[in-house]
């Protein structure tokens, strides 16, 4: 579970607000819920359109991969099969105090179908992306995309047929996304374990600090991966 105390140190303009900096959080609302819309579809001209040139994402079976990448690698996880869509649950956006950087902040379910010889199911992960926007010329776009991942499970699609992981190899993927990964890993995925979960306080705390970051103009670092 996620813990009882506030993860910001301050607050940005997030509801309310002038015409402008509502129809600045509108516009950052509206972006966020392109990734399930636009991706889901194999939409890809629009989902693309929804990143800045140097745009990059994060997820558990991709780690960190340049847009274009990104988009390409899904095309080929499709062609073999691979199901993955998302169901959005709600989105806001906090704009920062120059106007010219905004984090969105979409919940979602990821639900991987997975069909393997002894059963067939889904596992739900309930999560939140983080959009790092920025207002372009173009419009807005985000430049990175990062998770937190919250909880999952595992949902037998006739209802009684789950699969069993063993302890050891769950062990391996952190709380918040074990079922998903190791699901994942055993269609030939490389998982990444460093994203932030309410399990790892240090990664949390670091996720927030960096969104406030973000806002206040300073420069950020996602790739921990690689520290």
């Amino acid at each position: 579970m996620t813990s009882p105390l506030d993860p910001h140190t301050k607050t940005y303009s997030h509801i309310n607000g002038t015409v402008d900096e509502l129809l600045d959080r509108l516009a950052v609302a509206e972006l966020c819920k392109g990734w399930p819309v636009y991706r889901d579809a194999s939409e890809w001209q629009n989902y693309r359109s929804l990143f800045t040139e140097d745009g990059t994402v994060w997820t558990t079976w991709s780690g960190p991969r340049h847009v274009d990448d990104f988009i390409s690698i899904s095309k080929a996880g499709k062609s073999a099969g691979v199901f993955i869509m998302h169901r959005e649950c709600g989105t806001l956006a906090e704009l920062a105090p120059s106007g010219v950087r905004a984090i969105g902040k979409m919940k979602a379910t990821i639900t991987h179908r997975f069909t393997f010889p002894e059963s067939q199911f889904d596992v739900d992960c309930d999560c939140r992306f983080i959009f790092f926007c920025e207002k372009t010329p173009q419009g807005w776009k985000a430049k990175y995309v990062k998770l937190f991942y919250e909880k999952d499970k595992v949902v037998p699609v006739d209802g009684y047929t789950a699969p069993r992981f063993e302890a050891a190899e769950l062990e391996k993927y952190p709380m918040g996304y074990r079922y998903l990964g190791a699901a994942q890993a055993k269609l030939g995925y490389e998982i990444d374990v460093h994203l932030p979960t309410p399990y790892d306080g240090a990664l949390w705390d670091r996720m927030y600090g960096e969104m406030e970051k973000w806002l206040d103009g300073k420069d950020v670092d996602l790739f921990w991966e690689k520290q």
